[in-house]
């Protein structure tokens, strides 16, 4: 049972959704310590506040393009120790690559459908807040796709089925939990994805997972130019 209280900071320039997300995240137990509407008050209210996540909308005025990501690399950049859950309307892979190339501890990425399941993003918070990863099956199926010249090509259906699982931030335990497999063929898959991607092994799961949606987001970046 989640027990921790997190302190977060929430960027949306929507007034109507940013109330509707503090009342739900204080319903949680989670204390809302700054919101913001604009990319330059996110970043000032993180430096401020320093929170544990600070959830950011892509796409911000002024020009609803990508002032929320950037702002997000920005904060990733100067305060690591922040973790980091965006939200959009639709996947951008480009940015996600973007925003995991210098790592995946503590990175959030969910379409704001997923960010309307309570339960599901309150969770993500939480992996988030503790150095781990939540991103949308969506986002990571993008990424798994995106690349020209990736690997995940030379997967079977059921090693690819596992990469998804563990993108998503899943340890082999959790998959072996899901209807797929047991863990012994958890373990099994997961070796041969590190072996034909060419990874090193790993017993954490924080290193495990970093590992894959590192090489997942080079493959996205050279596919997005």
């Amino acid at each position: 049972m989640i027990d921790k209280q997190l302190r977060v900071v929430l960027a949306e320039d929507s007034v109507i959704l940013r109330d509707g997300m503090v009342e739900l995240l204080t319903a949680r137990g989670c204390v809302v310590a700054a919101t913001a509407g604009t990319a330059s008050e996110l970043i000032a209210a993180v430096t401020e506040h320093r929170p544990d996540v600070a959830v950011v909308d892509i796409r911000m005025p002024p020009s609803h393009t990508d002032e929320g990501i950037r702002a997000a690399i920005e904060i990733r950049a100067a305060l690591p120790e922040v973790g980091i859950l965006v939200f959009s309307q639709h996947v951008e892979t480009a940015w996600a690559a973007r925003l995991l190339a210098d790592g995946a501890a503590g990175i959030g990425y969910l379409l704001k459908e997923r960010v309307a399941r309570t339960s599901e993003f309150v969770d993500a918070l939480h992996r988030v807040a503790d150095g781990g990863t939540a991103l949308d099956p969506e986002i990571v199926d993008g990424l798994m796709h995106g690349g020209r010249r990736s690997r995940v090509g030379a997967l079977t259906p059921r090693e690819r089925e596992v990469l998804e699982l563990m993108a998503q931030g899943h340890s082999n335990r959790s998959i072996a939990s899901l209807p797929v497999v047991s863990e012994r063929a958890v373990e099994k898959h997961v070796a041969a994805v590190f072996a034909k991607f060419e990874l090193p092994a790993s017993d954490s799961d924080n290193r495990r997972v970093k590992a894959v949606l590192t090489h997942l987001a080079e493959s996205g970046s050279r596919a997005g130019g």
